[in-house]
């Protein structure tokens, strides 16, 4: 019997729109991704050796805890001249208490508290602004309590990046270890979306940035009047001040070892949440094309899934084991470029979700992604810290 003359055209219309969204996926895995990989070592001997005066900018609400955990590794880097700034958002538990502690010991932390009745469109958008006026020197770094630095070289790694060209640097904060299928999901969308910043930016198209490892000159933040564009965003702090103000010629990008931060695991899926409907609200206001392209990856990567599937579904039903193991064959060999791929990108970046699990965590993040956007239809008004009237 000749299976292929049994192919329907449904058949053979799922077979094409697999291949090609195929070869669009190893595209996108092969190329794009991997451009962190092979241009580390070129990133690595491009940087310089400055070392200029710092200021570390740390947002913190109700994150006593952390202090007392993190704040040591910011306050013991390797680095001649910097201080430490805390920015204490409303903090009703011990967070004043301990940042005294530390001050006694440590001469270069300093710390402000914002009390909570204050009223303002974005509390850590103020919260920030107050931290980046009462810095010493240009140069700012920002990360938030709950981050810690993977070594003592942190800040001499951001910092050798800045030349008389360059503003911004953007850095990778890797999501912590922890058990469950949840933590890796987050662990697995934390890796795939840094390292489109990171290949963008190599690419010389940057277009966001993590206010968990970020750094900007102060001087640039002023020349923009800061954020007064995007005052009724709760969030844009760091992504869509990226966005706004990040070229080709001004941004670089350091994903070295040494300059790599960690946060620590969500408490649940709620906080997960919020903060990925907080995402999706701001990039709405994002400028020009630069994410696009990597919504066109995910959409290809979702007709891929669907497709390889309908194939491997339609072909059992129809007895045709051409169709089958069409599906099947482009479905493994994609699994395993991808794995692999994300392999590499993990052991660079100090990211490690599972990708034996790389299927599950696929649908997963597909699902997710239409449940948050779903969300946000029915929650718009989560996109800002309060309205008019307080309603």
């Amino acid at each position: 019997m000749d299976y292929f003359e049994m192919l329907s055209a449904l058949e053979l219309s799922l077979i094409g729109i697999a291949a090609a969204t195929f070869i669009v996926q190893v595209l996108y895995y092969r190329i794009t991704y991997l451009r962190p990989c092979r241009m580390a070592q070129s990133n690595d001997s491009s940087a310089g050796c400055a070392q200029p005066p710092l200021s570390v900018v740390i947002y913190s609400n109700n994150e006593s805890a952390n202090l007392r955990e993190n704040l040591p590794l910011w306050l013991g880097q390797d680095y001649p001249q910097y201080e430490v700034i805390v920015i204490n958002d409303g903090s009703t538990d011990e967070s004043d208490d301990v940042l005294k502690l530390f001050e006694n010991e440590y001469p270069n932390l300093y710390h402000t508290f914002i009390p909570q009745e204050s009223r303002y469109l974005s509390r850590r958008k103020l919260s920030l602004t107050i931290g980046i006026k009462a810095a010493k020197h240009d140069i700012l770094l920002f990360t938030e309590a709950a981050c810690r630095p993977l070594s003592d070289r942190w800040l001499a790694s951001m910092a050798r990046n800045y030349t008389g060209k360059t503003d911004i640097t953007l850095g990778f904060c890797a999501y912590r270890t922890h058990k469950g299928f949840f933590h890796k999901l987050v662990a697995y969308d934390n890796l795939l979306s840094g390292v489109q910043a990171i290949s963008a930016t190599l690419a010389r198209r940057p277009y966001s940035g993590d206010g968990r490892n970020l750094s900007y000159r102060k001087a640039l933040f002023y020349e923009h009047k800061g954020y007064s564009h995007s005052l009724g965003l709760h969030a844009g702090d760091d992504d869509l001040f990226v966005n706004e103000f990040a070229t080709g010629e001004n941004t670089r990008v350091e994903y070295s070892g040494d300059s790599i931060t960690s946060v620590a695991p969500f408490d649940c899926f709620e906080a997960w949440r919020e903060m990925k409907v907080s995402r999706a609200a701001t990039r709405r206001y994002f400028k020009g094309d630069r994410t696009a392209f990597y919504r066109a990856e995910r959409y290809s990567s979702a007709a891929f899934i669907l497709s390889a599937v309908a194939l491997i579904l339609v072909g059992a039903l129809a007895g045709n084991p051409v169709t089958v193991a069409a599906g099947f064959t482009l479905y493994f060999f994609l699994y395993v470029i991808k794995a692999v791929t994300l392999e590499r990108l993990s052991a660079l970046l100090q990211q490690h979700p599972s990708t034996a699990m790389l299927p599950l965590l696929e649908m997963a993040a597909l699902f997710a992604g239409l449940y948050v956007g779903v969300y946000r239809l029915f929650d718009r008004r989560r996109a800002y810290t309060f309205t008019i009237g307080g309603k």
